[in-house]
């Protein structure tokens, strides 16, 4: 989860480093789902997440759209975020209804796991932003029903070459505040034209799953810049 601000109820008092130990393990999540469940539209995905998704499932951003994932306005932005599914009766729901991932198995088992959001990576950690810069933190008030073992942050995450994957990360967190802050001043048709722009660009627009995925972000990020540089920069001259 993304923290800026207030995190002092809830984080535990410490910044974490990958190679840091943080105390969220849990045997694998066995017999357990309840994080996958009732999310809402909070769990928001960003380029990498999609072109995960895409290697994962084999499907495009338009095969799984109103399928698995939906777009919502995210300060400005339109940004995909995973939906949720009804699940039917069962009698691990004591006759009750809930919802739930659409990448949720019968039995409670993410099928996507190898391909998770980098959201689901995180839980029940957050990162904490200053500037470009972020921190991981344990969210206290997380997945709370379970002692905790300690886990190398690392291997918790689980990502390939973790250091470009968080300069990916930062770079996309600067992009979105610096279009978030663009977007505030043109006028309201301009603002919706950018933002299906820059959906279209980094999430529409398929990832060749057979190519690394970084080359392909920078270079879309480069079109980007060429396409909306002025306007970033008029913005932040004001």
């Amino acid at each position: 989860m993304l923290r800026e601000e207030g995190i002092e109820e809830i984080y535990d008092g410490r910044f974490y480093s990958p190679d840091d130990l943080v105390p969220v393990g849990c045997s694998g999540c066995e017999g357990c789902s309840d994080c996958c469940r009732n999310t809402g539209d909070t769990i928001i995905l960003d380029p990498y997440d999609m072109y995960l998704l895409q290697t994962g499932t084999g499907r495009t951003f338009e095969e799984m759209i109103e399928l698995q994932i939906e777009i919502r306005l995210v300060e400005g932005l339109i940004l995909p975020n995973l939906m949720q599914h009804h699940e039917g009766e069962s009698g691990g729901n004591n006759g009750l209804q809930q919802d739930c991932c659409p990448f949720l198995s019968e039995s409670g088992r993410c099928t996507i796991h190898p391909w998770r959001p980098g959201f689901c990576r995180l839980y029940p950690m957050g990162r904490y932003y200053e500037g470009d810069r972020f921190y991981y933190i344990v969210q206290k008030n997380e997945c709370t029903g379970r002692e905790k073992t300690p886990v190398l942050l690392r291997d918790w995450l689980g990502v390939e070459d973790l250091p470009r994957y968080e300069a990916f990360i930062s770079s996309w967190h600067s992009f979105r505040k610096r279009a978030e802050n663009a977007l505030a001043f043109l006028t309201e048709k301009s603002r919706s034209s950018v933002a299906r722009y820059i959906l279209q660009l980094f999430f529409v627009h398929p990832y060749l799953t057979e190519m690394e995925f970084y080359p392909q972000y920078e270079a879309r990020m480069e079109i980007c810049m060429g396409a909306l540089g002025d306007a970033f920069r008029a913005a932040e001259g004001r």
